[in-house]
């Protein structure tokens, strides 16, 4: 039976849109004679109509994604936006690598591992952009002789 007259008024009664409006399907006849507000708002007192819920938006698959993004997954090539350089850029790659060579050798000079002139020229030449990482500029002192011989 065609019961949209009364979803419609319903619908204005409740305040909700049509889609919200139920109706009892034990109560299609009743509802199928209200053909006026006062009927119709008599049924929706008795509980033979009523308005839906608001339907919310489910986190779900925003949880899931980002228990995904936790764990390390979802950061493929297509996941990539913004260039090498913009994503980290120069000044913080650098400032990384200097910060450490140099927290090195101040290391390897309290350890009595260089003396103070050649801590001062392995400075510069980190200052210099010589080396690349700790391992390369510790390899480089060794290579040149730099290092004190320990266990005399």
């Amino acid at each position: 039976m065609n019961l949209t007259t009364q979803k419609k008024l319903a619908a204005k009664i409740l305040k909700v849109g049509v889609n919200r409006v139920w109706i009892d399907p034990d109560h299609l006849e009743e509802v199928s004679r209200a053909i006026t507000r006062n009927s119709i708002k008599a049924l929706i007192n008795d509980g033979v109509i009523k308005a839906k819920p608001v339907n919310g938006i489910s986190s779900y698959r925003a949880k899931k994604n980002a228990e995904q993004k936790k764990k390390g997954r979802r950061r493929g090539h297509g996941s990539i936006k913004g260039a090498k350089k913009a994503r980290t850029p120069k000044k913080e790659a650098w400032m990384s690598t200097i910060r450490s060579l140099r927290v090195v050798l101040k290391d390897m000079r309290a350890n009595d591992e260089i003396d103070r002139t050649t801590y001062r020229k392995l400075y510069n030449m980190a200052k210099g952009g010589a080396f690349r990482s700790k391992s390369y500029m510790k390899t480089y002192a060794k290579d040149h002789g730099m290092l004190k011989e320990t266990g005399e």
